[in-house]
C-alpha cells in the first residue's frame, strides 16, 4: 500500500512540473517575440563582426528600437545580396544595414522613417590626383553590388561599363584598389571615414565632392506591406525622443547628432 501511495505521489507531481512548464512557456511568450533582422556586417562602423557577434551603431539602435517596441532582436549576418532577397521574400522580418533609402528600393520594400544621414565618398590612394567625379572619367571605379555606391557609379559612366567593377562587399573594393585593380572605391562618406581612422597605415585619402553626390537617409527596410513597419516606425521615433538615439549616436560617432535634419 505504502509503495502505490509513493508511486501516485509521484505521478501527480511530474504533471504538476510538467503543467508548471507549459503555463511558464506560454506567459514568457519570448520565441514568438524574437524578431529576425538580417544584414550585412562588413559596413563598420554602422555593422561588423566581433568573433561571432554582429556589433556597431545599427546593431544597438535596432535592438533598442525592438525594446521599445517589445521585442527582442536576432540580428544575423547574412551578406548584402541575401539580406535583400530574403526581406524581399519575407524570409526574413526587417534588414538593418545602413541601407539608403531609395524611390526604387520602395517599390519593393517598405522604409521606416530615416534614422541617419549620409552622401557618397571617393577614396583614392594617397598619392593619387583625382579631387572629384569629373576626374574619375578614365579611371575604373570600385562599388559594393547593388548599393547607392553602385548606382551612383552607373550614373556617372553609363549602365553595364567596363570602368565599374562590382564587390560582394565595401572592404574587397577598397583592397583591389589597394592591389590596383581599380583607381577609386565610391561608399558611404562614414563608412570611408571609419576606414581610413582604424587603417591610418593604408595609404588611401577621402575625397568629398558635395556637387555630384546627393544627400542620403538610411531606413529599416521591411518586406512590402509588412504590419512591423508602422510598429518599429513609431519606436523609432519614441527612441530618438527620449535620448535615447542620441546616446547611442555619441557612443558611436563622439558628436550630438543633428535630429531635425532626420524629420
Amino acid at each position: 500500500m505504502k509503495k502505490r501511495l509513493i508511486l501516485l505521489f509521484a505521478i501527480a507531481m511530474t504533471a504538476l512540473v510538467a503543467c508548471g512548464s507549459d503555463d511558464a512557456s506560454g506567459d514568457g511568450d519570448s520565441d514568438a517575440k524574437e524578431l529576425k533582422v538580417v544584414t550585412d556586417a562588413a559596413f563598420a562602423p554602422f555593422e561588423y563582426l566581433e568573433g561571432e557577434e554582429v556589433v556597431g551603431f545599427d546593431a544597438d539602435l535596432g535592438k533598442a528600437v525592438l525594446e521599445e517596441a517589445g521585442y527582442t532582436m536576432n540580428f544575423e549576418h547574412v551578406g548584402w545580396e541575401n539580406m535583400l532577397l530574403q526581406t524581399e521574400q519575407g524570409e526574413a522580418d526587417l534588414a538593418i544595414a545602413g541601407i539608403s533609402i531609395t524611390d526604387d528600393r520602395k517599390k519593393t520594400y517598405d522604409f521606416s522613417n530615416p534614422y541617419f544621414v549620409s552622401t557618397q565618398m571617393i577614396l583614392v590612394p594617397e598619392d593619387s590626383e583625382v579631387t572629384s567625379v569629373e576626374d574619375l572619367k578614365d579611371k575604373t571605379v570600385g562599388v559594393q553590388i547593388s548599393t547607392t555606391g553602385d548606382n551612383e557609379a552607373s550614373r556617372i559612366f553609363g549602365e553595364n561599363s567596363s570602368q565599374i567593377k562590382k564587390y560582394e562587399q565595401v572592404p574587397l573594393a577598397i583592397m583591389a584598389m589597394q592591389s590596383g585593380d581599380v583607381d577609386a572605391v565610391i561608399v558611404d562618406n562614414v563608412v570611408a571615414q571609419e576606414y581610413m581612422k582604424t587603417n591610418p597605415d593604408a595609404g588611401v585619402k577621402g575625397v568629398y565632392d558635395e556637387d555630384s553626390f546627393e544627400v542620403e537617409y538610411y531606413g529599416f527596410m521591411f518586406p512590402k506591406d509588412s504590419k512591423l513597419a508602422g510598429e518599429l516606425n513609431e519606436a523609432l521615433q519614441e527612441v530618438m525622443d527620449n535620448g535615447t538615439y542620441s546616446e547611442i549616436y555619441k557612443e558611436w560617432f563622439g558628436q550630438e547628432p543633428d535630429l531635425a535634419q532626420l524629420q
